[in-house]
């Protein structure tokens, strides 16, 4: 079925082009005719190719009859047909485009062991979970930390402080212009939709800058607000290190023991902060997408000559250039203290005084990108060996006053376990997160790889650095693409013609792995089709995440935004699937979606 779309280039004159709709590419129709008799795929056909094609080995004849009558109930609810129970050439096209078809385990469900202790997952995490915006001028809202949690999120950072009457708690970014809102409100917010995308535990990291009746105050809200949901440590055996299973629906409070609240003269921009950083992009593409993601390992090699003697490296938390550490009260709120779940510490000394702490207590330490990049430097395995035991969260630079986020990669291929980014602000690094945590059900726990867990014979540990063999390679085909012209409208590409669309594919993860590709620009056409095959070389491939990105070639312009999505490749399923893209802020668009091909080998 086709019909004609009109663009006027001027008042005179008019292009007319057919608009067909989406049409199964060949590979599709011969397949079919090999799973299909006389025209009609049965039951016991769709069965056979689920399990050949699909490498669905272990499903079974009943569930395929299941599939394909909810199926067909789903594509003919308007014609009442229930009782046919075989495909044709469109249905069958349209069963491997729909949702049901997904890339990744479906339905999405919980799959990787949560009974573990925690240091063993890469957690969801936050950062200033309350800011609507940039790190200086921005409102501080409930309404972000409501929008993290439900997109997952599983940890939330609060930065508390005096209000202006020194009589209440307020939320806020320190030393900057950030307009507060109530501690209460978020606490409210927090309590209501913490569950909702996910059963597993939620860790608050509270930055605390309070005196000790205003730390009493909290305690009193936090305990009346969440009580028998929050996880208090009243006991040496609750402080130790939780699975995530063990605190389904639990709320654990993070942070330092009490500190005495220092004044500190506010100021237009934090102490350390750098308002030249903040430059505009400067290719179309950076206008379009944002800056490309940044290969970490390169940097950090970079560096190595600048740093090798970096044992002295300062390693502050955030909220250190606020707190004296000759100030500890010996007469701090005790209800506070009981708060505290798992700990927050104080990294003292170079890096290797800080990692050598260890306790059986649960705990977390907290450094900056920087910090971390530099301390990978020299001592990698020493960090991957430190957080297969204690809690790493690893938040962005001061200078990052935009609220634009790191590669998550340098943490997560080292072990750490809190990645904390700024969710308010959109582009590829924040699509990497989002494709991480698209893994395990969504539920904002993901295990991590054995090999970052593991110790061998001679104590040696995973080597981020280290050149490793190909494990296996990905076999990417991208067939065609569908939905834009339900989902924008006629001129939302290009006034005078329909869409030139092209795909950019590649892989994130270690350094050997990461490389991007691209299609062909099918030109004219809202329903393109590329049939192209692409081979991605994996030497780590438990880290690894399949980028996809749609743009709209434009030459006198900056390429357009078609959709994106990023996918955990330890997840993928082999075969034909109908791959939905998200728009840039990471929501689901209604129709645009991607058929393509995975194959391992």
């Amino acid at each position: 079925m086709s019909a004609k779309h009109t663009y006027r280039i001027c008042f005179c004159i008019r292009r007319r082009f057919k608009h067909k709709e989406a049409e199964a590419p060949e590979e599709i129709k011969l397949l079919f005719e090999n799973y299909s008799e006389n025209g009609s795929m049965s039951v016991e056909n769709l069965h056979r190719f689920l399990q050949e094609v699909q490498g669905e080995e272990n499903i079974t004849a009943e569930e395929t009859e299941n599939l394909m009558e909810s199926f067909l109930h789903e594509e003919h609810r308007h014609l009442l047909i229930f009782h046919r129970k075989h495909l044709n050439l469109e249905e069958f096209f349209a069963f491997l485009r729909s949702e049901t078809n997904s890339p990744l385990p479906f339905p999405p469900k919980v799959r990787h062991d949560m009974d573990s202790p925690m240091s063993h997952y890469f957690i969801y995490t936050g950062h200033n979970s309350y800011l609507t915006g940039n790190q200086i001028s921005s409102d501080a809202s409930e309404k972000p930390i409501v929008e993290a949690l439900k997109r997952g999120v599983r940890v939330i950072e609060l930065d508390m402080w005096p209000n202006s009457t020194k009589d209440d708690i307020d939320i806020m970014h320190g030393g900057t212009l950030t307009s507060p809102v109530k501690l209460i409100k978020c606490l409210k917010a927090i309590k209501e939709h913490a569950f909702i995308a996910s059963e597993y535990p939620v860790i608050l990291t509270l930055e605390d800058h309070l005196t000790p009746d205003l730390q009493a105050k909290v305690a009193e809200m936090v305990t009346e607000t969440f009580e028998d949901v929050l996880v208090c440590s009243t006991t040496e055996d609750e402080l130790k290190f939780p699975s995530p299973e063990s605190f389904k629906g639990k709320i654990i409070i993070s942070t330092k023991h009490p500190k005495e609240f220092l004044e500190t003269k506010s100021s237009s921009v934090a102490e350390g902060d750098d308002q030249a950083s903040v430059k505009a992009p400067k290719s179309s593409e950076e206008a379009a997408w944002g800056t490309e993601i940044a290969d970490f390992m390169d940097k950090t090699e970079h560096d190595d000559d600048n740093n090798n003697n970096n044992n002295g490296l300062e390693n502050q938390d955030e909220d250190d250039q606020h707190e004296n550490d000759a100030a500890t009260l010996l007469n701090a709120a005790p209800e506070y203290k009981k708060l505290i779940g798992i700990r927050a510490e104080k990294m003292k000394g170079g890096i290797k005084a800080w990692l050598k702490v260890g306790s059986e207590k649960a705990h977390r330490v907290s450094l900056n990108e920087e910090k971390l990049e530099k301390a990978v430097v020299t001592h990698g395995t020493d960090i991957v060996r430190f957080t297969q035991k204690n809690l790493m969260r690893v938040y962005p630079k001061g200078t990052r006053i935009d609220s634009s986020n790191f590669n998550p990669m340098i943490g997560w291929v080292h072990g750490a376990q809190m990645v904390a980014f700024n969710m308010q602000t959109h582009g590829r690094s924040l699509w990497l997160m989002q494709g991480i945590f698209r893994a395990n059900g969504g539920c904002g726990y993901v295990k991590k790889p054995d090999f970052l867990l593991r110790v061998g014979p001679h104590n040696e540990v995973f080597d981020p650095k280290a050149h490793l063999p190909v494990k296996k390679t990905l076999k990417v085909k991208v067939h065609m693409g569908e939905g834009w012209n339900l989902d924008f409208s006629r001129t939302h590409f290009d006034l005078y013609s329909p869409p030139d669309f092209y795909v950019k594919i590649g892989i994130a993860g270690v350094p050997s792995d990461t490389v991007m590709k691209k299609t062909k620009v099918v030109e004219d056409n809202w329903a393109p089709v590329w049939n192209e095959e692409f081979e991605f070389p994996l030497t780590v491939p438990e880290l690894a995440l399949l980028r996809i990105e749609v743009h709209e070639s434009d030459m006198s312009d900056k390429d357009d935004f078609g959709g994106q999505t990023c996918l955990p490749v330890s997840e993928l399923r082999k075969g034909i699937r109908s791959v939905p893209l998200y728009d840039h802020k990471g929501e689901k668009y209604k129709s645009v979606k991607l058929l393509m091909r995975f194959h391992f080998t």
